[in-house]
Order: C-alpha cells, then sequence, then structure tokens
C-alpha cells in the first residue's frame, strides 16, 4: 500500500493524530534507568508500552542514538523493530547528500532498521531525495518550514510572491508520483501551515512544535488537516517522554499521551 494511503487509514482506525517523539537523552530518565543492562532500550520500550494505545505514530530523532555510539545504533535498531506493524515508525535522521550517499541511507533506514518513514533536509535537490522516493510503501517527510527560530534565516528567502519554503512545497507535490512525499511543517508558525495546506493539498504534514516549543493546538490542527480531516500528525517527545521524573515515568507518559490525543481530537472535530 501506497505509504500516504496507509497514514490516513491509520490516523482513522485509530482515531488520533498523535506521534510520539523518541528523544530519549539518559540525562533527564530517572535515575534507576541507567542501572539497566540497555537503558536506551528500557526506557524506550517503557515509554512505547505506556502510549501505544494513543499514538499513530512514533517519531525516533537518530541524534539521541547516534550519541551512545554503536550501543545507541543497537538500540534503536532494537526500539525500531519493537514498534508494531500498525504504526508508522518514523526515522528522524534529517538526511541530505548526492544520490550515491543517499541510497545508503536508504539501505540503512529502509532495509536494516525496516523503519516506515525517514525525515529528509531537500536543500541538494531532487537527486538527493529520489532514493528515498523509490518505495511506494516508505514515506519521506522533507523539511519545508520548521519550528526552531533560527527557520527565517533562510526558508523565507524569496519576495511577496513565492518564499523559498513555498517553492519546496510546490516541488515536493510534483514529486509525490508514488504517493509517499509528506512535509514537515513546524506548529510555531500556524499562518505559514494555512498557507502550505493551500499550495499541497493532499501531502500529510508531520507538525512538531506543540508540546515544549509551545505551539498554538487550535490553529495548528485547523490549518493542518486536508478536507477529508485527515492528513496531518503531530509530534509531542520531551512534554510526554519526561512528563515525570520519577519511577512513574512511563504512567505519566501514557497520561500525558492520552490527553494530547484527546486535545488533538477536540480540535479535530471543531467547525
Amino acid at each position: 500500500m501506497e505509504f500516504n494511503r496507509r497514514l490516513n487509514e491509520i490516523i482513522r482506525k485509530r482515531n488520533s493524530l498523535l506521534c510520539v517523539g523518541l528523544d530519549i537523552d539518559l540525562s533527564r530518565t530517572p535515575p534507576f534507568v541507567l542501572d539497566k543492562k540497555e537503558p536506551l532500550v528500557y526506557f524506550g520500550k517503557a515509554i512505547i508500552d505506556a502510549t501505544l494505545e494513543f499514538a499513530v505514530a512514533y517519531k525516533i530523532n537518530t541524534a539521541f542514538f547516534e550519541a551512545y555510539g554503536a550501543p545507541g545504533w543497537e538500540a534503536m535498531h532494537k526500539l525500531a523493530n519493537y514498534l508494531p506493524s500498525d504504526v508508522i515508525k518514523i526515522a528522524d535522521a534529517k538526511r541530505g547528500d548526492i544520490g550515491n550517499s543517499s541510497r545508503m541511507y536508504v539501505r540503512a533506514f529502509f532495509e536494516q532498521m525496516n523503519f516506515d518513514a525517514i525525515t529528509v533536509n531537500p536543500y541538494l535537490g531532487y537527486d538527493s531525495v529520489q532514493p528515498f522516493l523509490q518505495d511506494a510503501q516508505k514515506g519521506v517527510f522533507i523539511l519545508c518550514h520548521t519550528s526552531n527560530h533560527g527557520a527565517a534565516d533562510f526558508q523565507k528567502f524569496g519576495d511577496e510572491k513565492l518564499k523559498l519554503f513555498e517553492s519546496v512545497a510546490l516541488k515536493v507535490a510534483e514529486w509525490n508520483v508514488n504517493n509517499n512525499c509528506c512535509l514537515v511543517v513546524g506548529a510555531t508558525y500556524p499562518l505559514e501551515i494555512a498557507q502550505l495546506r493551500k499550495l499541497a493539498p493532499s501531502l500529510p504534514f508531520l507538525i512538531p512544535g506543540l508540546g515544549t516549543q509551545g505551539g498554538d493546538f487550535a490553529l495548528a490542527v485547523k490549518h493542518a488537516l486536508t478536507r477529508q480531516n485527515d492528513g496531518a500528525i503531530f509530534n509531542f517527545s520531551r512534554s510526554i517522554i519526561y512528563a515525570s521524573p520519577a519511577d512513574d515515568f512511563a504512567d505519566a507518559a501514557g497520561l500525558e499521551a492520552r490527553q494530547m490525543k484527546e486535545q488533538l481530537n477536540q480540535f479535530r472535530t471543531q467547525p
């Protein structure tokens, strides 16, 4: 099944727009976690178990695993395999290189670790993105308008008629021949979300920035969803996985995930 179709089917089946981000920093976990044989795996599995019934997708930020060297890569692989097939597994790797290198990233993340999707930087153009797009079952979330403060440094280059981030959206829509192109659009810029939805009416959006970064729930959901009331998932990382610094971290994460799912659905159903 084409990736974008599968994503929207899971959104409808699970009645959720929630993506849980696994940005695991062991300096922020409860102290007892460090005593475990594989602390990254232990913490990650506990978060997954506690939040699974509320989530559509999980976004594994590869930087937080690469930082631990070989054990981190092994932990990432184990967590990717631990996630069930009825949720979307996203490698938040933000890769972007010449085609020959991109083909190796495809092997690493799609073939070796069996992720369903990956985040990609489009700065090098189509030949750097094309290897990721070849398999219609694998999704490619392309950075378009990000949630960080520095987004405007480059992404808003252009004139009143067309900004760089808008050009990215239009180009990605052209690339979507396999129905597996998606956009990363930050919740901290709701007006830009609305504009991008006009330019790319059917592309799925991955929306970070609603939790700790403080994006506006109502505006983000209103502007991001397609006419079919799907086509967007909203990522929460720190606000869920670090909901409690104590031994009850998993229970607290589950409660926070439930609340985020319900809050997203509340704004989803409003006219």
